[in-house]
């Protein structure tokens, strides 16, 4: 992670003057995730999560796994979405992003079983976390894990993982694993984004089930399988501000997607809403009161984010001639391949408008 105060891009010009921070109110989170699988037509008004902490089952399931038939249609990515602690009224909010490694269809392994079902063990655990001592985003993918690892109907299998733990007093928590990540968008800049974890090109940390045969094979014959932990994932802390864009996603988005992209496609989307304005000298303030596009039951906010980005990352994967971000690391792990364009893949997204109570007051000024 390379987290900074600075601005690292900006849609916005400088705010300029001192700065001015007012007492926090109570942070509110609004979510929606978009997905598609990677032989799939996109369609925004089906492809589409709206999350609400109120409309949930009044006893869990006997089980926490869904069937095949009803998981959304992502292919081998999976995510969550789900409160944190059993109380919806408390506002915070746990969510992950799984991608399930695609090596294992060589052996005859359906890699989305292992990313769906870790996904359904961390939503279920996230909603019976103790209050003390608070649930940590590292814990939460430990738990879904062991879960994994005692389901029997799993045999074998890996994903990676991002989590993110969303607090009432406005703090976030992300543990990442692997090469699914996000980034943290404050008033038309990127203020904060993950470093993908590899072990080598194209091959990302991962948790896995692996058969015992199978290790016995490769202490045999040589090799190795890769079997990274929760405990590898690496853990950061921010302070949200009202206004805040946070965007969570499986390497389909950022192997399509620049930075500078992401920006530019969440900037215009909230200007278009009214929620980031420029305003001459004070530059790039945020609307107060932000509930008239965050809440109801049309579009929101957070939906028209979440599936425009998909949108564009689907189209861009598609693109034979726009070379994107995995064509710039193939050229620079391997020079002398040709690789031009996107990349296909399945692509999940997870979008948080964050709002504070009261707006937030005076817009702290951002410098660059």
């Amino acid at each position: 992670m390379k987290p900074t105060n600075a601005l690292l891009y900006s849609t916005c010009p400088a705010m300029l003057g001192p700065s001015f921070s007012p007492p926090p109110g109570k942070y509110h989170y609004h979510l929606a995730a978009s997905y598609i699988a990677k032989a799939r037509p996109f369609d925004p008004s089906t492809h589409l999560f709206q999350f609400n902490p109120y409309n949930r089952l009044s006893q869990p399931p006997k089980s926490p796994k869904r069937p095949k038939s009803s998981r959304p249609e992502s292919g081998q990515d999976a995510f969550f979405i789900s409160q944190l602690g059993a109380s919806p009224s408390s506002g915070e909010v746990a969510l992950g992003v799984a991608d399930g490694v695609g090596g294992w269809m060589d052996s005859g392994v359906d890699p989305a079983d292992f990313s769906h079902a870790f996904c359904d063990y961390m939503a279920a655990s996230a909603v019976t976390a103790p209050d003390d001592p608070p649930l940590t985003a590292r814990e939460l993918m430990q738990r879904g894990y062991e879960a994994v690892c005692h389901d029997k109907t799993i045999k074998a299998g890996g994903s990676t993982a991002i989590v993110g733990l969303l607090t009432s007093n406005g703090k976030m928590e992300v543990a990442n694993l692997g090469d699914s990540g996000f980034i943290l968008l404050r008033r038309g800049g990127v203020h904060a984004s993950s470093e993908p974890q590899t072990h080598a090109f194209n091959t990302p940390y991962q948790l896995s089930v692996v058969p015992p045969s199978m290790l016995l094979r490769a202490a045999a014959f040589g090799g190795a399988q890769l079997m990274d932990q929760p405990r590898d994932a690496e853990v950061t802390r921010y302070g949200l501000k009202h206004g805040d864009v946070v965007v969570f996603a499986s390497d389909g988005l950022w192997d399509n997607l620049f930075e500078g992209d992401i920006l530019r496609i969440v900037s215009s989307v909230m200007k278009e809403k009214g929620v980031w304005r420029v305003n001459g000298e004070r530059g790039c303030v945020v609307e107060e009161d932000i509930k008239p596009v965050t809440e109801g039951e049309g579009k929101t906010l957070q939906g028209v984010l979440a599936t425009e980005i998909v949108r564009q990352a689907k189209l861009a994967s598609m693109d034979p001639k726009l070379d994107g971000p995995f064509a710039k690391e193939v050229k620079k792990y391997y020079p002398h391949e040709v690789w031009r364009g996107g990349k296909e893949d399945d692509i999940c997204v997870v979008v948080v408008v964050v709002e504070e109570e009261g707006g937030g007051g005076v817009p702290v000024k951002a410098k660059l």
